[in-house]
């Protein structure tokens, strides 16, 4: 399995420690989050990085923007190299932070991991793609009925590329009629079915 992984991560520790780790790492532009690995969207950020996007309030439009995916982890990185609670004259709020992340995991309802350092995080994901590939597809090809219908066979088909349930294959083909139609689509006409899993599913056609 593939980390697909945000072009903006291209020069990061945590790529070099994952392709160490024998992992194989494809840079895109990723729409939502940093990293998708199978069906998890995963954001990352520094102690830093977190509370700067609380200062701009960036954060809470990431969280919202995850909810396009079933699975999605937030991941706090350095929590051993910097103070995540700063009460000095200047810094955040310890209580305004602890509030943050509350509201992450009670109202948005994301998983967090906090991580040491940027090998600790490449450990993280490296276990979620191990765990993904162990995961069983969706819909099996082999579970289902042989006497398929030309039109259910090409269902049949969506139906097993990950994230990619019965309502979405259908649609795909109420709008676009034939694989290769879909196949041939642009990223923005797909995004009006499959949302922040296009850029996954594209990637699945290409390669």
């Amino acid at each position: 399995m593939i980390i697909l992984a945000d072009y903006r991560e291209k020069n990061s520790l945590v790529c070099s420690e994952l392709v160490s780790l024998g992992s194989n790492v494809e840079f895109q532009e990723l729409k939502v989050g940093d990293f998708i690995i199978g069906e998890v969207v995963i954001e990352r950020k520094t102690v830093s990085d977190f509370i700067s996007s609380m200062l701009s309030k960036h954060l809470p439009t990431q969280l919202e923007e995850m909810k396009q995916y079933e699975k999605r982890l937030l991941i706090i990185e350095g929590i051993e190299e910097q103070e995540l609670y700063n009460d000095e004259p200047g810094g955040i709020n310890g209580n305004a932070i602890r509030g943050m992340l509350l509201s992450i995991s009670l109202e948005a309802k994301c998983p967090m991991i906090f991580t040491k350092d940027y090998a600790d995080t490449a450990k993280f994901l490296h276990l979620i793609k191990k765990r993904q590939e162990k995961s069983p597809k969706e819909i099996s090809l082999n579970a289902k009925k042989k006497n398929l219908s030309f039109n259910e066979q090409k269902q049949f088909i969506l139906e097993s590329f990950p994230g990619v349930g019965p309502v979405k294959a259908k649609k795909l083909l109420e709008k676009f009629k034939t694989l290769k139609n879909i196949a041939n689509a642009d990223e923005p006409a797909l995004m009006e079915i499959l949302n922040a899993k296009t850029t996954y599913f594209k990637w699945l056609l290409d390669n």
